[in-house]
């Protein structure tokens, strides 16, 4: 079997070798959380290194409510993260960022780089009992591109033309066009033939847990999975994914230890904790920026828009929220991607500059500064301190940002999916290809919850997407980041850390390059 890396090498590779990765990595990518304080560099090496106990129930804290229930139809990256536990695609990403075999157990790509030939993995069973077949792997597909329906769940998929089952352990994936970044797409999730109309309430797949029950504003449950097809896990018997609806209520269960695992801890937060928990931390998929919805006024200026991005501090924002040990970005693009990621961050620099954001204001026809809401989801305590640090400081340049708290739900059906909105701060997480984070600032994308829109954007992007020649490709997408930040679609800020609070009791968990909680690894030291 060949391993398979999704970087720029391995995109050059995958059309012609194709193959697998198996079984699971030894390496764990996590690391201690890095400081200039006492507290947490006296946490440097308290990662358990006892051999692993079976069985044991954890509470993991999640901070938002999940949307979907069906893996197809799943949209936040909060319910990603735990869904990742219960389905798999054929493919899967580990935590070195590799492509390792799922369902399938060996793949391989014609030489045009239009048809991908999938060999089923022996005896891989649903949570049902039931032995995923051919058929069960072509109604996923068909499902997810769009062609059981005309409607495609999986937008990467939608070039499919067609999936056709060669024999009872043999799937051929047909599209219509070469592209080097389709083979990530098959991790979209297997599901058994027949049930999407089911998946959103009684969710069935592959992964090491199987569903239990799922309560609205309280959270998911999901125990061991028996018949889970890599050998030796998972170690635990039952997760609860439990949504902790604020930073504060957070802190308290934390220190109640009624919650064993907690993400995106800010930095205050992590010194806090340092004392009770195993504080690891490990660069993230997510790029933080106050998004600036385009169709709305003052943001239909792009004087205004420019504005924002020279008045903004983010060494500021990164030093006081993260420590200082965040990534400062301006570019749609995670900076783990390099082959790709153009630093673009001297076009408007990382400290502010007032004089220049007056300047444009006054050109702009805003010579007394201009006044905006921005719209933070109340559960992300890293995005409210960023959105407080840039409010303060942006009142040197004119700038009123009024900032109005709303909880997770609102912030999904007003803000992402309505539009209804002046500016947010969040962030937006990808995989590991370069089209993930950028197809969504396409003019008229059902994603592109800014309503940007540039012809010169679209013509980089769509000839980046097309490139099969990968020093092209690149090019071409660095070209679409420039002209991205140079009509200043949205003001990047910063890829935060992702920074955990984990039970001293606990070892074996890992980091991914996506945003992803694998519980599958995870294990008790003294039980």
């Amino acid at each position: 079997m060949k391993k398979l890396s999704i970087t720029l090498m391995a995109l050059l590779l995958v059309a012609a070798l194709g193959g697998c990765a198996g079984g699971k990595s030894s390496e764990d990518k996590s690391s201690t959380a890095p400081s200039n304080t006492e507290s947490t560099e006296n946490n440097q090496g308290t990662e358990n290194t006892a051999d692993p106990k079976y069985g044991g129930k954890v509470v993991v804290g999640v901070q938002q409510d999940i949307d979907s229930l069906d893996p197809h139809k799943a949209t936040a990256a909060g319910t990603k993260e735990i869904l990742f536990n219960i389905f798999e695609g054929l493919l899967k990403v580990n935590e070195n960022g590799s492509l390792i075999c799922a369902v399938a157990s060996d793949y391989s790509v014609s030489e045009d780089g239009l048809t991908y030939t999938f060999t089923l993995r022996d005896n891989v069973k649903f949570h049902n009992g039931n032995n995923v077949t051919a058929e069960d792997v072509k109604y996923s597909l068909e499902r997810a591109s769009g062609l059981l329906d005309g409607t495609p769940l999986v937008s990467s998929l939608a070039k499919l033309t067609s999936v056709d089952i060669v024999d009872a352990k043999t799937v051929k994936v047909t599209t219509e066009s070469a592209n080097l970044e389709l083979i990530y797409s098959f991790t979209t999730a297997i599901i058994p033939n027949g049930s999407g109309e089911t998946e959103g309430s009684n969710p069935i797949g592959t992964g090491p847990f199987s569903f239990v029950s799922y309560k609205p504003q309280e959270g998911l449950v999901v125990k061991k999975n028996p018949d889970y097809w890599q050998e030796g896990l998972p170690y635990l018997d039952e997760v609860n994914f439990k949504i902790v609806s604020g930073a504060d209520t957070a802190l308290l269960e934390l220190k109640g230890h009624s919650i064993d695992l907690y993400s995106y801890l800010t930095d205050s937060q992590a010194l806090e904790l340092a004392n009770d928990y195993q504080i690891l931390a490990s660069p993230s998929d997510a790029l933080q920026a106050l998004f600036l919805n385009n169709a709305v006024a003052p943001f239909t200026d792009i004087r205004v828009r420019q504005a924002v991005c020279y008045a903004m501090d983010r060494d500021l924002a990164n030093e006081f929220v993260t420590g200082g040990n965040s990534a400062i970005i301006s570019a749609p693009m995670l900076p783990t991607l390099k082959d790709y990621y153009e630093d673009l961050n001297d076009i408007y620099g990382t400290g502010a500059n007032v004089e220049k954001a007056k300047q444009l204001l006054a050109e702009a026809g805003f010579a007394d500064g201009v006044e905006f809401t921005v719209k933070v989801p109340s559960n992300y305590e890293a995005h409210v301190q960023t959105a407080e640090v840039l409010a303060d400081q942006m009142k040197a340049a004119n700038i009123n940002m009024k900032i109005e708290l709303v909880d997770w739900n609102t912030w999904l059906t007003d803000v992402y999916n309505g539009r209804q909105y002046e500016a947010t701060l969040c962030a937006i997480t990808s995989d590991m290809t370069p089209s993930y984070l950028m197809v969504r600032f396409q003019t008229g994308h059902k994603k592109n919850f800014i309503n940007f829109a540039s012809a010169a954007y679209d013509e980089a992007y769509q000839k980046a997407e097309k490139s099969m020649k990968l020093e092209e490709k690149a090019s071409l997408y660095k070209q679409a980041e420039k002209i991205f930040v140079e009509e200043a679609g949205t003001a990047f800020i910063q890829d935060p850390p992702i920074t955990i609070a984990l039970n001293k009791d606990l070892a074996g968990y890992k980091f991914y390059p996506i945003y992803v909680q694998d519980m599958s690894t995870v294990y008790f030291t003294n039980k």
